[in-house]
């Protein structure tokens, strides 16, 4: 069934987000004005898990580069083109970075959420980064954008197919919501562990150690089971592992002392480091997420390794640790099994995806 193409700007209008303005930072101290970076949009949603806010001053000088909850924000410029993301409500009145772009007060032929994941279609960001690269600028410009062919059915069958796709995202995100709140408790363990026994004081280099990760390009990756880590997360699959799980990962450039954890055997690529240590993972995991990373190399900004490991660290016996990771196992297995659902929900809507979105298959 082959559907009308519509110009993208005759279905939405497209606004650009505001840089900082000169002598004004970003603060991690929560305040009222949360800012999206570019890192934080990506697989249709807002991944806010690292948040940045603006002061008060800031955003008086940039109050109407703002989103509103629905909207779709789309990346134009750097390694990010094309990642795109909804406006959930607790973030409507944020502000936007100017290296994305928002789609908001769509016409009445448009449904918000069948356009959002026309844009999730496989090859439809690389489509995008092929676009910009053809400019000047290596650039998704605003014109460019707005040239954009989207395949549009009726109204009705946009909310059917929107219908369908949104029950799966539906089941991840509450998977995801039950993952955070057992990482929560695990958390609790923890402190009550750290605030309720005797501690001994060392230093990290006396109990861990900070490995290297190695290159490995996008290119080269071959589809597998072994989650590929990058300073962000996790960042795609590879037929090969680098590293035997569970294991612990640390943001060595990009986001500097990111604290990442795979059940699973893993490849750690060049910008983070790996734990190795004899000691139980699961205290050091939060241990290593309360610590207080710094960028100490001037010349090449990123997390020295030398530096770090003279942090120092407050460690109970070993009978309580024993005990510790008695409670946390189930706990970390249960959140395993949580994200092998989200993996498996996320390929059964990705196969579905493109055949509901080109009307193979009738709704």
């Amino acid at each position: 069934m082959k559907w009308e193409k519509i110009p993208l700007g005759s279905l939405c209008e497209i606004k650009g987000g505001k840089r900082l303005p000169k002598n004004h930072e970003l603060i991690e101290q929560q305040t009222t004005h949360p800012y999206i970076r570019a890192r934080d949009i990506g697989r249709g949603v807002i991944n806010f898990s690292r948040p940045m806010y603006l002061q008060e001053s800031t955003y008086n000088l940039i109050s109407r580069y703002i989103v509103t909850e629905n909207d779709i924000v789309l990346t134009i410029v750097g390694a990010n083109i094309g990642d795109v993301g909804l406006i959930p409500q607790e973030l409507d009145g944020a502000n936007l970075t100017e290296n994305a772009v928002k789609l908001t007060s769509f016409k009445k032929n448009c449904y918000f959420k069948f356009l959002l994941y026309f844009f999730l279609l496989p090859g439809k960001k690389k489509q995008l980064e092929q676009v910009a690269a053809g400019s000047a600028q290596g650039k998704l410009g605003l014109y460019k954008i707005k040239d954009i062919e989207v395949p549009i059915p009726t109204i009705s069958t946009q909310h059917k197919i929107a219908s369908i796709l949104s029950a799966y995202d539906e089941l991840i995100e509450n998977n995801l919501k039950r993952i955070k709140l057992l990482e929560e408790k695990a958390f609790l363990k923890y402190k009550d562990i750290v605030q309720n026994n005797k501690l001994e004081k060392k230093k990290l280099k006396d109990i861990l150690d900070l490995k290297y990760g190695k290159a490995l390009k996008a290119d080269d990756r071959k589809d597998g089971k072994y989650p590929v880590y990058g300073s962000s997360g996790a960042v795609g699959f590879h037929e090969e592992f680098f590293v035997s799980g569970p294991g612990i990962i640390v943001g060595r450039k990009g986001n500097i002392g990111s604290v990442f954890w795979s059940d699973e055997s893993f490849w750690p690529i060049d910008t983070v480091y790996y734990v190795e240590s004899n000691l139980s993972l699961y205290f050091l995991y939060f241990n290593l997420k309360e610590q207080h990373f710094v960028n100490t190399d001037a010349a090449v900004p990123g997390l020295n390794r030398n530096f770090t490991l003279d942090n120092w660290i407050y460690i109970p016996s070993e009978r309580v640790l024993a005990d510790f990771d008695l409670d946390a196992k189930p706990i970390f297995e249960l959140k395993n099994i949580l994200r092998n659902q989200n993996t498996r929900l996320r390929q059964a809507r990705d196969l579905l995806l493109p055949r509901l979105m080109n009307g193979e298959i009738s709704v």
